[in-house]
């Protein structure tokens, strides 16, 4: 079986859905970010049976990245009480976890230590191997104030997890200074993203483009500007959508298709 999704603007009116076992015609959606298909409902919101710890440290990762549309929920209102007045974000992104503690888990001693994203927030990367019980009890704790309407026990079980053992060193991948990749194997990168990433995003990374306007945005642009964060998705994949992740294959294997994505067509 295969699916393709399509990604689309809240006020857009999307294309054929290509979904798994059949098409679905896609119209003007209040869905927060994307659409899909029923059949994709399982894969990108459910949980399997008997969920491997691989499975569950990168569905942290997904909620790390964004809770709501990880976990199909409405978004926040409004900016969290806790962001910082130092910040230039509002609204609904002041929720998510990386948009204080970032893509490299370092917030303001890492990449995000200036330009838009910067709060002064340190980042999670000390909490690696914390009780995650406690990181769980921390998460529900005024500072952060996730209830469980927002994210439940058995998904807080998966946040803390990847917090206390799914980070990676993103250092060893990316230039904290200059945010550019650390080049891994070009070849081998090539083959995965040829024959797995390609059955989405195309051979050459553009079968979608996230820029705005006149303004072009494909996989290659976003593997040059922002690799720690394509990093992240190749390892848990997106929020919200049917994308693989390709965490059981290893860092290597994800810094090699970073470092190919790198290559392509901005």
């Amino acid at each position: 079986m295969r699916y393709v999704f399509q990604l689309f603007k809240t006020t857009a009116i999307a294309s054929v859905i290509v979904g798994i076992g059949g098409l679905a015609q896609a119209q003007e959606s209040d869905l927060s970010d994307y659409a899909h298909s029923e059949e994709a409902q399982e894969y990108i919101h459910g949980s399997p049976e008997q969920p491997t710890d691989i499975w569950v440290l990168s569905a942290g990762g997904r909620i790390y990245d964004n809770w709501w549309n990880a976990l199909d929920k409405d978004p926040p209102e409004g900016t969290h009480p806790s962001y910082p007045v130092a910040g230039q974000k509002e609204g609904s992104t002041t929720w998510r976890c990386k948009e204080c503690h970032g893509w490299d888990f370092r917030g303001a001693d890492g990449i995000y230590s200036g330009g838009s994203h910067y709060t002064g927030i340190k980042g999670i990367y000390g909490a690696i191997g914390s009780n995650e019980a406690a990181i769980a009890t921390l998460l529900r704790a005024p500072l952060h104030g996730y209830t469980t309407d927002m994210i439940n026990d058995e998904e807080m079980v998966r946040l803390a997890a990847f917090v206390s053992r799914g980070q990676v060193d993103m250092s060893k991948y990316v230039d904290m200074e200059t945010r550019a990749v650390k080049w891994g194997d070009l070849n081998n990168g090539r083959a995965i993203f040829q024959s797995v990433c390609a059955a989405c995003h195309g051979f050459d990374g553009r079968a979608y483009d996230w820029g705005e306007g006149d303004e072009s945005a494909f996989v290659g642009t976003e593997a040059v500007a922002a690799p720690d964060e394509v990093f992240g998705k190749i390892l848990n994949g997106h929020p919200g959508v049917a994308m693989i992740n390709l965490r059981p294959f290893g860092e290597q294997a994800i810094l090699d298709v970073l470092s190919y994505a790198a290559t392509l067509p901005e």
